[in-house]
């Protein structure tokens, strides 16, 4: 036997099968290699102890490893020359050098050398879930997991790129055929197996990676603003007594309907802090005054924050706090009592405000206590999200920030349950890994972190869809985490139960024809009063040739355009926030529709599109109400609903260096481009968010 320990190289796809004896390895790869009309490469061992055994019933020892060494690797040098775009190898050198050391204590150098230098685009770690099967030269199966956790560990501390497949064989099958054809399109994009296999692990669909690529690549197309949606054209305008009729109508219907409140919660108030982070990384209170670094960086959000400090609802405790850590605090000069206030409310070993999500931050001071976002949407939902004494809440959240959330919640549920006579039900969801996506540079080339890793970042509030998607419930609102407001707890519950009753009439009108439609009810007579209800009650644009059609056709694209899910959604007048607004949109069929549209989503450079976003006279304020069940009571599958052609592309950075990242289609925006869509101007005082710290000082979170 030729003792050469040298691999072939050469283009060809090569995967190894690692595993304890007796877990599947043979049977994997026959079964890919027939599928993919290929060679595959026999355990070498196995035949040459077998015969060992044979001749005189000697069983493996530590002699046999150089010799099975040599022979695996002139065996998969020969299988190599006749292999089709793939080579499965039943096993390796990594799989020798393991049962040396477990067996023998020690590993030849030789083959310990070789085991590390032999190449494979991935490795098949095979389960022990299988059972184990007796031979003549195979040992007890006793101990496999402890077997089985050493192999696992080889891997992981030699680097190399492996997946476990678990499973019977259909399924192993199933599940290898797919990553395996996933892994060629990734090399054929350039992309290695490493990267192949972080992705895998986080659990992105490989198809997702491929088209943030793609779409990096070729840009996604800006909406085509047609106008904006204004009083009477596109948003409907109610008097109080309206608001107040809608309301009533709501209250009489909701005990009929399990409703929900979902508030979107995920991530730290990073962003909240972000001009007083900044402060902190680029004053030096030994070199310079505060009033020196405020005209230096013209920074008027620290100008605005240093003033009012007093008014924010966590001044005293932080001055209180100050005041036991520097006993002499009150003798300080001003720029020091400013400057370690700041750094006291950032310090992770104190109040890390930064770190924290929004909810439990504390927003507004009242005679008795200082009151969180989470306690402020509770006391909200008892209020207009409740039905046979019912009130449910759905946070998501991150999972790193769950506890906070619990703790917070069990601090004040009972003062609001017991008052108002109401149990309130919290559940909690997070944004799903599968949704996050990569980044690039401005060349396109995927961005890996100091260390080599892929860096992946979350979707976006779209990503929630999927969130949204697994409610059960009749009626739900939503309402950013931030928007909240102190007191006039009655007025916003009159303009949410509005809303709502808005939904439930509109939904109460489309379920009435549908079911006539599903027994038949409708005639040619009737096709007009829809129609007319689908463009003044629904806003819907019909084709014009829609009055040439057949009744049988008028009738099925009348059932299209009203078996979808419906938002009824709150308009402020706009003031000039940053954000989304409501829009006339034309789609690439040339099929016009009411849609809110973000900034970024607008071609800036095209006078017309900006003239148009500019005549913008409101805002979304993030103030929705939905209906995602269908006239039978079944559930819609609100992905079906997306426009996935609206995504973003959005500039980020990492370690300092600057990045594009992909967001999924916003939860408001092209994830419910397809719903029956409304819209209702509603009062300002319903939108108060906290985008910074400095909108604590504004009058809706200050004492009245």
């Amino acid at each position: 036997m030729e003792k050469d320990l040298r691999q072939q190289k050469t283009t060809i796809i090569k995967i190894a099968l690692f595993g304890p004896e007796s877990t599947g390895k043979t049977t994997l790869a026959k079964q890919l290699a027939d599928y993919y009309e290929t060679e595959w490469v026999p355990e070498f061992a196995r035949d040459y102890l077998q015969e060992k055994w044979e001749e005189n019933q000697h069983i493996c020892t530590a002699d046999d490893m150089m010799p099975i060494a040599y022979g695996q690797t002139a065996l998969e040098n020969e299988k190599l020359a006749a292999a089709n775009k793939y080579l499965f190898c039943d096993t390796n050198l990594m799989v020798t050098k393991v049962f040396s050391e477990v067996y023998y204590g020690f590993c030849d150098p030789l083959l310990n050398e070789a085991a590390l230098e032999h190449d494979y685009d991935l490795f098949f770690l095979t389960d022990i879930d299988v059972p184990w099967e007796k031979d003549d030269i195979r040992d007890t199966p006793e101990g496999r997991e402890t077997v089985f956790s050493v192999f696992k560990q080889t891997l992981i501390d030699t680097k190399k790129p492996f997946i476990t497949l678990s499973g019977d064989k259909e399924s192993r099958l199933a599940k290898a055929t797919a990553i395996v054809d996933a892994l060629n399109n990734f090399k054929e994009k350039g992309l290695s197996s490493q990267d192949f296999v972080e992705i895998y692990n986080h659990g992105i669909p490989f198809e997702n990676i491929l088209k943030q690529l793609k779409i990096f690549k070729k840009g996604i197309a800006k909406s085509n603003l047609i106008s904006p949606a204004t009083i009477n054209n596109g948003i409907l305008s109610l008097s109080e007594t309206d608001f107040e009729e809608k309301a009533s109508f709501f209250d009489h219907q909701k005990e009929k309907l399990k409703i929900k409140k979902f508030v979107p919660a995920s991530g730290a108030a990073t962003r909240m802090f972000k001009f007083l982070s900044a402060f902190l990384n680029d004053f030096d209170i030994e070199k310079e005054t505060i009033n020196a670094y405020l005209n230096r960086k013209k920074d008027k959000e620290l100008a605005i924050f240093i003033i009012g400090m007093d008014k924010f609802p966590f001044f005293e405790e932080v001055h209180q706090k100050l005041k036991e850590i520097y006993p002499d605090f009150e003798n300080l000069e001003r720029d020091y009592k400013n400057y370690y206030f700041i750094k006291l409310l950032l310090s992770p070993d104190y109040y890390n405000s930064a770190n924290k999500p929004k909810a439990v931050l504390p927003f507004h001071l009242y005679k008795t206590h200082i009151a969180n976002p989470i306690e402020e949407h509770l006391n909200e939902c008892v209020h207009y999200a409740t039905s046979k004494s019912v009130s449910n809440l759905h946070f998501t959240v991150s999972e790193i920030h769950q506890d906070l959330f619990e703790k917070a919640v069990d601090e004040v549920r009972e003062k609001i349950e017991k008052p108002s006579g109401t149990k309130i039900n919290i559940n909690y969801s997070y944004q799903n890994k599968s949704t996050d996506s990569i980044n690039v540079d401005a060349k396109n080339k995927i961005v890996r972190s100091a260390d080599g890793n892929l860096v992946f970042r979350p979707g976006g509030h779209g990503a929630l869809i999927e969130n949204l998607n697994n409610l059960d419930s009749d009626i739900i609102f939503i309402k950013n985490i931030d928007n909240v407001i102190q007191n006039h707890i009655d007025q916003i519950t009159l303009y949410k139960k509005a809303l709502g009753g808005i939904l439930i009439a509109v939904q109460q009108k489309v379920f009435g024809y549908l079911s006539a439609i599903e027994k038949n009810e409708i005639y040619e007579n009737n096709i007009q009063e829809i129609v007319d209800f689908l463009v003044q009650k629904l806003n819907i644009k019909m084709t014009k040739d829609f009055n040439k059609f057949t009744f049988e056709n008028k009738i099925a694209k009348i059932k299209d355009l009203l078996d979808r899910p419906i938002r009824v959604c709150g308009m402020v007048k706009n003031e000039g926030e940053p954000g989304g607004g409501p829009f006339w949109v034309m789609n690439e069929k040339g099929e016009t529709s009411l849609q809110i549209v973000e900034t970024s989503q607008v071609d800036l450079a095209n006078k017309k599109q900006l003239e148009i976003l500019e005549e913008a006279t409101h805002f979304n304020p993030v103030d929705l109400v939905c209906g995602i069940k269908n006239y039978k009571g079944e559930k819609f599958d609100l992905k079906q609903f997306v426009d996935q052609k609206s995504g973003f592309i959005v500039e980020k950075s990492v370690e300092g260096k600057p990045v594009k990242s992909y967001e999924l289609p916003g939860l408001w925006n092209g994830s419910m481009a397809n719903w029956l869509t409304v819209f209702v101007a509603v009062p300002l005082i319903t939108f108060n968010p906290v985008k910074t710290v400095n909108d604590l000082l504004k009058p809706a979170h200050q004492p009245q």
